[in-house]
């Protein structure tokens, strides 16, 4: 059984049992998490799709952590004026564990 929820403006496919890392939640770690916004649940033989959204549908997670992604840098530069410049930026995420998907 799978579905499909919709979380920090992203869409993932998601089974019971699975970790994934989500846009920051301002959650501790080991609470749980209802995703109320499910757009799609599959059960193996039949396949229900919302409008946008499945009514009476949602997906129960627990926190696992809460952390930073690996640097990201960029860096900018521009011939002949001596122009350079190096931004970096590290991505706050939450990880999360799927314990149920009910529809």
């Amino acid at each position: 059984m799978y579905a499909i929820i919709k979380t920090g403006g992203k869409q993932y496919k998601v089974e019971e049992g699975q970790k994934l890392k989500v846009e920051k939640l301002s959650l501790d770690v080991d609470s749980e998490v209802t995703f109320e916004e499910v757009l799609l649940v599959s059960d193996g033989k039949d396949i229900k799709v919302g409008k946008p959204f499945l009514e009476n549908a949602k997906v129960v997670a627990t926190v696992v952590d809460n952390g930073k992604h690996k640097k990201v840098v960029s860096f900018k530069y521009k011939p002949k004026t001596g122009f350079h410049k190096k931004i970096g930026h590290r991505q706050n995420f939450t990880e999360v564990e799927i314990k149920s998907i009910v529809s």
